[in-house]
């Protein structure tokens, strides 16, 4: 996901702001089938492999989930009952096959006469991957099957914390994190987005915390330690969602609020007031909001993500709230996926594009309909330069848009900077071609054809052909949407954007490269955060030890409270030697557990001896504050480096007072 933050007049020395692209908590052939029907939890095509699950959905799919569970903060567990009411496709299908990961299966029962009996049921050895296979023997294929449970808690998909981990640091907190392949690890199901199913939910826990789910959370609820949920739209298992800490709501408007920890809601609820505004400008656009109420949770800053998109109630991360909106275009992300992600799905990994370049392309068009068009083409800049660097470094099988049969990828790398920023860089190539007003015609006619389903790649291709590229004939060919689709790359004749903002920062920097001073304060003190970032990102690799202090003494990038600089900051510190920012360094990479803003600073560390040994330092310290998925991206960092030894820092003789100093 996504952050586009608007302009602000004025930078302070020792703080900067930043824009915030969330990559990862949102995330990434097959035969062609009639779509489900609207709301069904139908697979979308049946020859449509989802290679991440274990689910056998041309046979049986789940209609209805209803969960009784019991959370257990002292042993960290998840304990209870999963009651499936099941939609038999297969007649002759004897089995019901669901997806776990660690969990503790004590009992599966079927109904079967107006009451319950015993199945039979057998859980395979561990894929490391996939999680360990359940199958239930089901010879009448029962309407509804029982399953009693409970988790482990190292749960990939749950972090429980101590109070001192929390804002309030009075009482422990719990959340999950579903996406992709994590719902498998507290829920036992068919864990793939290619089926699609209503829920309900009666959850107990200690009287003192509040517990909410994805699903009809109520503004005015009391903490009574039972708590009892809805989830009336059919949603994707990834969309499952569940919390519980000292939380507290306030509205935004009518259908908006901010779900918070005490010390935090009044902060949250200013920072994202702009909500209910992206909320009316995208039903103009794209057509009603379905989901009827849509409320933030501010989770702690272990969070791995930006940002999560679970249906009325996404997930923060608390590293976006700086006290200026600079970063609330997050919401406008996460938002859009109540159309292009929530409402219509991809049927796989496979398809995650169809989820998040979409969602950037409406996030992109929200942002320029609140902050402006300048605003939008400068975030455009910024993703696609971002984008032409991770394709030079990745296998040309990974830059397709969707992924061709026969591909392995691990559902949780299946979203990279190319399902978000090269599917929205096509959507705006189409957009450009057949004219906006058309274009948004067409997106508002699919997803209301899509709407509540899962679909493939083919599927939107045969849509678009029917009611766009037939419609406006000879305005693109083919081959052209081939290449865009199934090629490695950027097709050449892809729409440029450009920023003249950009081109002052350019001359800027490179009329600081090539001389002792700094740019003029008349202009970098009205640089947006935009225009920051890409003085950042267009650094060299490495810069002297002195180049780096006197950015510091300007700036004040060591120590910052924005990630979106820290991220950029600290990698080229470690680069370079910069020595000085270690202790900030080491204190935001421990504190912070969101995978986005932290891995960059992890990666640099262990080109080098001296480094690694820093990072490991740093991991022992941070540890117990990460979320597993988080803890498994660093331990895989840590294991794969080869280290060099620590270069000597590049020292040039010292600059006088004047120009050291930013030219006034």
């Amino acid at each position: 996901m996504r952050v586009s933050p608007f302009r602000f007049p004025q930078l302070a020395p020792l703080l900067l702001l930043s824009l915030s692209i969330f990559v990862a908590g949102c995330q990434r052939d097959a035969e062609t089938a009639p779509a489900a029907a609207a709301g069904g939890g139908a697979p979308a095509e049946v020859g449509d492999r989802d290679e991440h699950s274990y689910a056998e959905p041309a046979k049986v799919v789940t209609d209805d989930l209803a969960l009784d569970l019991a959370l257990d903060f002292d042993a960290r567990t998840i304990a209870g009952t999963a009651t499936y009411t099941l939609q038999w496709k297969d007649q002759t299908a004897t089995q019901l096959v669901l997806d776990t990961r660690d969990l503790t299966i004590s009992k599966v029962e079927g109904e079967a006469g107006g009451s319950w009996q015993p199945l039979q049921y057998t859980l395979a050895d561990a894929d490391a991957t996939l999680g360990s296979k359940l199958t239930i023997e089901t010879p009448e294929r029962n309407a509804r099957v029982r399953v009693t449970y409970v988790t482990s808690p190292e749960a990939s998909g749950l972090q429980w914390l101590t109070p001192e981990m929390t804002e309030g640091k009075q009482l422990p907190f719990m959340f999950s994190q579903s996406q992709q392949i994590h719902a498998r690890s507290w829920v036992p199901l068919q864990d793939t987005p290619a089926i699609r199913y209503t829920y309900t939910a009666r959850v107990t826990s200690r009287p003192d915390v509040m517990v909410l789910m994805s699903a009809d959370n109520d503004p005015a609820a009391q903490r009574t330690g039972e708590y009892t949920f809805s989830m009336p739209q059919k949603i994707p298992s990834y969309l499952m969602a569940i919390a519980a800490g000292d939380l507290v709501f306030k509205p935004i408007s009518g259908r908006a609020g901010v779900w918070a920890e005490p010390a935090m809601v009044d902060r949250a609820v200013a920072e994202f007031a702009d909500t209910e505004k992206m909320i009316e400008v995208t039903e103009q656009l794209y057509g009603p909001y379905r989901w009827e109420r849509y409320d933030l949770l501010i989770l702690p800053p272990s969070f791995p993500y930006g940002g999560m998109e679970n249906p009325r109630l996404s997930f923060i991360t608390p590293t976006v709230i700086v006290g200026d909106k600079s970063l609330v275009s997050l919401v406008a992300h996460e938002l859009a996926h109540s159309w292009s992600g929530n409402l219509v799905t991809f049927a796989s990994a496979k398809h995650g594009w169809l989820n998040e370049g979409f969602t950037s392309y409406v996030e992109n068009r929200i942002v320029e309909s609140v902050y402006g068009k300048d605003v939008s083409d400068m975030e455009y800049v910024i993703a696609r330069n971002a984008l032409r660097d991770s394709i030079a470094g990745m296998p040309e099988a990974t830059q397709a848009l969707a992924v061709k049969p026969g591909t392995e990828l691990d559902a949780d790398d299946a979203l990279s900077a190319v399902a978000y920023d090269k599917g929205a860089w096509f959507l705006q190539f189409l957009e450009q071609r057949f004219g906006r007003e058309n274009f948004d015609a067409f997106l508002r006619g699919y997803f209301d054809h899509f709407a509540f389903q899962s679909i493939t790649t083919e599927q939107f291709l045969d849509y678009a052909k029917a009611n766009l590229f037939d419609t406006y004939p000879d305005t693109v060919t083919d081959a052209e949407i081939q290449e865009w689709v199934y090629a490695p790359g950027i097709p050449s004749y892809a729409p440029q954007v450009m920023s003249r903002n950009f081109g002052i920062v350019d001359s800027a920097r490179l009329a600081w490269l090539g001389s002792p001073n700094l740019p003029p304060r008349q202009i970098t003190d009205a640089w947006s955060t935009q225009e920051w970032l890409h003085f950042l990102d267009s650094l060299p690799q490495t810069l002297t030890v002195e180049q780096l202090a006197q950015l510091d003494a300007a700036y004040g990038f060591t120590g910052t409270d924005n990630g979106e600089i820290a991220m950029r900051w600290y990698p080229l510190a470690v680069r370079s030697g910069y020595t000085q920012a270690n202790e900030a360094l080491a204190e935001f990479t421990a504190r912070v557990g969101r995978r986005k803003l932290i891995m960059p600073i992890y990666t640099a560390l262990v080109q080098t001896e001296p480094g690694l040994a820093m990072a490991k330092e740093i991991f022992a310290r941070a540890r117990p504050g990460y979320h597993p998925i988080t803890t498994a991206s660093v331990e895989a960092v840590i294991a794969g480096a080869t280290p060099a030894p620590a270069p000597a820092p590049t020292e040039v003789p010292p600059a006088d007072d004047a120009a050291a100093a930013p030219a006034n």
